[in-house]
């Protein structure tokens, strides 16, 4: 039985509201005690987590995985970010809409011995709207929920997924975006994408989706999660929402929370997203959201790229931030500018993201698996293409100073990444 002791370390698990300067104990994958070891308990490994913080392993509701060939250095990449489970759209190649490419991608995943990959199943088949994703027997296959991530132009189509997910007790995770509005754009509406001339996203395009969405989500009851808000009206929405009763919740993307429009003035491809970054008053509301708690857990929506993807004019690159490097640093660092303490903040990487999902993960309970990172919360950095990890290096954060520098990752009781 392998058996392991991190000592002297900070432990925070928000899931149990605890800040303590305590030992972990670790035997078998799980975690044994906190505090003294048992009795008949010795360590064949310790760790000296002096001066560093203790926390559960981070859980990331949007990774996405390009091909599957790629999924080994994304989930080593996770890995040595302290993430320790990552949940992967549908989006991928091939869709995840059988039982032969999510059984293949965890397959593969698992042979990395590195981030546990938690596939997210296509709604429809191939994505496109039209038929049903045989949902029931993916659940099977190991997919924790489903997702449309490109919108369902038939509301009739729509309904009928949403309800078929509700029988199979799956949540669904939705991109909300019309269909129409601003389909050729590629940034935010307003004075800036008219002085730049880009075609633009409304802000309705979200919020127009999102009231369809909650009207069939009180008809049919089914669990929903609203993936990456951008605007503060749609925050303003899903809280009302959650305030009725309704079975919602949702995530921001953490660069929405530090980046606006304004980053797109000089052409910066690096910040071509979807959604697209928004005004600075979205920024506040977006930020706001997260403080009084109607959006619930903070994401990376990782997305790796080739430098290629990004050397078009602006409006002809492909969307997407590699952003599993930046998860940590500006968590922390949006815990340091909105004044909140380190439990709150971890909460929103660790055990919310895992309720979400449903899984026993983000926490640092007697008898869950030890999924941790060990981290320098005070350790200066600067992000470089050299340090990134990631297959990917399109990051407008590269250049950044950045604080929270990873030392160790476990995940079922084994490391798997070492930086000391």
């Amino acid at each position: 039985m392998a058996t392991l002791s991190i000592l002297n370390g900070r432990v925070i698990d928000p899931a149990a509201n605890l800040d303590t300067i305590a030992n972990i104990h670790i035997a078998d994958g799980k975690i044994l005690a906190i505090g003294t070891a048992p009795a008949d308990f010795s360590a064949a490994q310790q760790i000296d987590a002096t001066n560093k913080i203790v926390s559960p392993g981070f859980v990331d509701l949007s990774v996405h995985i390009q091909t599957i060939d790629s999924i080994t250095k994304e989930t080593q990449a996770a890995a040595a970010n302290g993430i320790t489970t990552i949940c992967c759209p549908p989006d991928s190649y091939p869709i995840i809409d059988s039982t032969a490419v999510a059984e293949l991608l965890q397959h593969r995943a698992a042979s990395s011995q590195m981030a546990k990959v938690l596939p997210l199943a296509a709604l429809t088949q191939n994505l496109e709207g039209t038929q049903l994703a045989e949902m029931g027997v993916l659940k099977q296959a190991g997919c924790i929920g489903v997702s449309n991530v490109q919108p369902i132009v038939n509301t009739e189509i729509f309904r009928h997924a949403l309800e078929y997910a509700a029988s199979c007790e799956l949540t669904v995770f939705l991109h909300p975006q019309d269909p129409w509005l601003g389909r050729k754009g590629c940034v935010h509406e307003g004075a800036i994408s008219t002085r730049l001339g880009l075609v633009g996203i409304p802000e309705a395009a979200e919020t127009i989706e999102i009231a369809r969405d909650l009207l069939l989500i009180e008809l049919t009851g089914v669990q929903a999660h609203f993936c990456h808000l951008s605007t503060a009206r749609a925050v303003e929405m899903i809280k009302t929402a959650q305030d009725k009763g309704l079975p919602v919740t949702a995530d921001v993307s953490l660069h929405q929370l530090f980046l606006s429009e304004q980053a797109i003035c000089d052409y910066n491809s690096q910040v071509h997203v979807t959604p697209p970054l928004r005004s600075q008053d979205d920024q506040i509301g977006l930020r706001q959201g997260v403080l009084n708690g109607s959006i619930n857990a903070l994401c990376a929506d990782h997305k790796a790229l080739n430098a290629d993807a990004k050397l078009s004019p602006f409006a002809m690159t492909t969307a997407g931030i590699s952003t599993l490097d930046t998860l940590l640093p500006l968590s922390l660092r949006f815990g340091e500018e909105s004044q909140t303490d380190l439990i709150t903040t971890l909460g929103y990487i660790t055990h919310k993201p895992a309720q979400i999902l449903g899984i026993e993960a983000g926490t640092l309970t007697i008898g869950s698996p030890a999924d941790i990172c060990i981290f320098d919360a005070n350790r200066k950095w600067t992000l470089t293409a050299e340090t990134m990890h990631s297959s990917g290096h399109n990051s407008p954060f590269i250049g950044w100073e950045l604080k929270g520098k990873v030392n160790y990752t476990l995940i079922n009781g084994r490391v798997v990444y070492e930086n000391v």
